[in-house]
């Protein structure tokens, strides 16, 4: 089967200080595929990969990402509402979402 050519449109924003990995921008409009290449529908997880791999210009990964997964200290809102409500990793992307990333760490 082919892979899908069927994009999402979301809105992906960044704060407390989190933007300083993301070209200090805070909010970035991006386009990802509705399914990954195995076909499942685009999950945060898939959308943490991207924002790694094709967004992110600083080269502190870790300051966002540990052993693949979310940094601890960085809360998420899906549309929102606290993505523990919505299956964290596991949540299935929609075209519209508003993905919000923001770190709860202050240096000092």
């Amino acid at each position: 089967m082919a892979a899908s050519t069927e994009q999402i449109s979301l809105a992906v924003e960044f704060s407390g200080g989190l933007e300083m990995l993301f070209s200090d921008q805070r909010l970035h409009s991006l386009s990802l595929p509705a399914r990954d290449k195995d076909g499942k529908p685009t999950t945060i997880a898939f959308l943490i990969e991207h924002l790694c791999q094709n967004v992110m210009n600083d080269t502190r990964k870790e300051l966002f990402v540990l052993e693949d997964h979310l940094r601890p200290g960085i809360l998420v809102l899906v549309n929102d509402a606290d993505w523990e409500l919505e299956g964290e990793e596991a949540y299935e992307l929609k075209s519209g979402d508003n993905i919000l990333f923001v770190s709860t760490l202050h240096g000092g």
